[in-house]
């Protein structure tokens, strides 16, 4: 038997990934983004170009802890942090395609 079949690591969760892409789909709805390609290269390509210049934020558990986790991530420092990444990650693909 395999290592990875002893282990669930799909509960390895980085909190970074659904924080960015939340954040993404919110600003594809404002009529500043009207523009944005939303082929599935463009997509993933501002999420990876994103979470590239973010630090992960994993978690195992989907415990209380976990929640807590959460809540620290999203506090103000971070959330403009995060936020500024999609924005030029956006501007990015925006200009440079890769399809």
């Amino acid at each position: 038997m395999a290592f990875r079949d002893n282990y669930e690591f799909e509960l390895i969760v980085n909190e970074m990934e659904g924080m960015v892409i939340n954040e993404l789909a919110h600003l594809l709805e404002q009529e500043e983004y009207k523009d944005v390609c939303r082929c599935q290269d463009c997509i993933l390509d501002i999420v990876a170009l994103a979470l590239n210049h973010l630090k992960p934020a994993y978690r195992s558990s989907l415990s209380y802890k976990g929640v807590l986790y959460k809540h620290n991530l999203e506090d103000e420092h971070h959330d403009k942090a995060y936020k500024k990444v999609v924005r030029d990650a956006i501007e990015k693909i925006l200009s440079n395609p890769s399809h």
